[in-house]
């Protein structure tokens, strides 16, 4: 059993109101309870599962609408600040999160869109026809490409969008020859980096021999490296920038319209709140540098900038919820306990069990309760890897008998985790709340028994 020692460090304590921890946002309210702030609107947390229910997913628009306009901001103030020549453009990886309100306010900040498939490209013709988006929008067109995919890109091209097909291998090299508008190419850099999802192979781009043997592609603009996900150090992003920035000076000799280095996605989010994580601000910085150092080095023409960044801008505008239903002994000589959720990490937050993610977890309620205990936290399944356990140690949540009944909130969810939910044991997916202008609206009602059926043919 745990006590916590500072009457009024609580809120410090739960690392809430911390920049540098995404939680500027968070706070404690007099009832001891979660509240998210959004300008001077404010959302008591506890209130709102309290009505719908949980688990329950709730997504603030306003904080994706400021990290990426924060994003955006501060890559041209250092542009001009450092005197690059070169122009920004920041592309919404939409496989972060492909839900409406996650994808629409990053585009209405100014950002541009990076697809992965035929699927993806089709929400933006859609969006198009229904001139939700400007026709100036420019696309990022990643993955591998189908006849499907590749005949869309040809469509939005002659209907005059701004699409950029980067090609991943001698199959679209070969099918792409005959494209009227701009393409891409991916390189595979020899160099890695300290990264969570770091691979030694990577079966994605040409490697650098390959790409220099190519030689001259038509209507090449842009040469495009993507190092890993969730790159720990700023080091892992000026190394293989460095790279690129010369095998790009060699490749504009034989393709002298090449202008635009895409690099790709990887900045990292400070999903535990446990140790110094370095800031957006300080990366921006240190990636403009280098590219003004690096060309300048090179006597190279300042080339556009294009980043990727996914995770960055909608894990932290997204929690999940959950009521603890029970608590368990780990074991008899144990003095920890499980606390069972009322969802699923397998199927609500698979990163969970697929990658081992961490994540910051707090009371919604209870937020200053006197006496904590040291937990794991199991899901709701019937499989025992469902479970949260902090990579093996264990978190602190208030003594569940001392509370009438206790939430918690899990922090940072808003990236992958919808797309790769899933149904096991045919358990039903969150409810979806959207918080916005001081209201609540419902994107997803919380699945009954016949809808969970039905996608299963029942």
């Amino acid at each position: 059993m745990k006590k916590t020692s500072k009457k009024n460090g609580f809120k410090k304590f739960w690392r809430l109101g911390l920049e540098d921890f995404n939680t500027q946002n968070f706070d404690i309210g007099v009832d001891d309870e979660l509240i998210v702030r959004e300008g001077n609107y404010q959302y008591n947390v506890y209130d709102i599962i309290k009505k719908y229910g949980t688990p329950t997913e709730i997504v603030f628009p306003t904080v994706m609408e400021n990290r990426v306009r924060d994003l955006i901001d501060t890559f041209n103030a250092y542009i001009k600040i450092s005197g690059y020549k070169g122009r920004f453009y920041y592309h919404y990886a939409m496989k972060a999160n492909q839900t409406k309100e996650f994808v629409l306010p990053a585009v209405a900040e100014g950002a541009n869109l990076d697809v992965a498939s035929a699927n993806e490209l089709f929400l933006v013709k859609r969006m198009i026809e229904q001139d939700k988006f400007n026709a100036k929008i420019r696309v990022i067109c990643n993955g591998p490409k189908t006849e499907k995919y590749i005949s869309l890109i040809e469509e939005l091209r002659g209907k005059g969008l701004i699409v950029v097909p980067i090609i991943e291998d001698y199959l679209e090299l070969e099918r792409l020859k005959k494209f009227k508008g701009e393409v891409g190419i991916r390189v595979d850099l020899e160099i890695k980096v300290k990264a969570h999802w770091d691979k030694r192979y990577n079966r994605f781009g040409f490697s650098e021999s390959e790409l220099l043997k190519i030689g001259k592609i038509r209507n090449l603009s842009t040469l495009h490296y993507h190092i890993s996900k969730q790159i720990e150090t700023i080091d892992g992003f000026v190394k293989p920038l460095e790279r690129a920035l010369a095998l790009f000076q060699q490749m504009k000799e034989k393709n002298p319209n090449l202008d635009t280095l895409d690099i790709g996605g990887g900045a990292g989010v400070p999903f535990e709140k446990k140790k110094h994580f370095y800031t957006g601000k300080s990366l921006i910085r240190q990636i403009v540098n280098t590219a003004k150092t690096e060309c300048d080095k090179l006597g190279l023409k300042h080339p556009n900038l294009i980043v990727e960044w996914g995770s960055y801008v909608a894990a932290p505008a997204q929690i999940t919820i959950y009521k603890i239903l029970a608590q368990k002994d780990v074991s008899e000589k144990n003095k920890k306990k499980w606390y069972v959720i009322d969802g699923s990490f397998m199927n609500d937050l698979l990163d969970t069990w697929a990658i081992h993610q961490k994540w910051h977890v707090t009371p919604v309620n209870h937020l200053r309760a006197k006496r904590l205990q040291q937990v794991w936290l199991a899901g709701s399944s019937c499989d025992s890897d469902d479970r949260y356990t902090s990579g093996g140690g264990y978190i602190s949540l208030p003594c569940f008998e001392d509370c009438d009944d206790l939430y918690i909130a899990v922090y940072d969810t808003g990236a992958y985790q919808d797309a790769l939910a899933s149904h096991h044991c045919l358990l039903s997916s969150p409810a979806k709340l959207i918080a916005q202008n001081g209201e609540i609206k419902i994107a997803r009602k919380r699945e009954n028994p016949e809808d969970v059926g039905k996608i299963f043919g029942w």
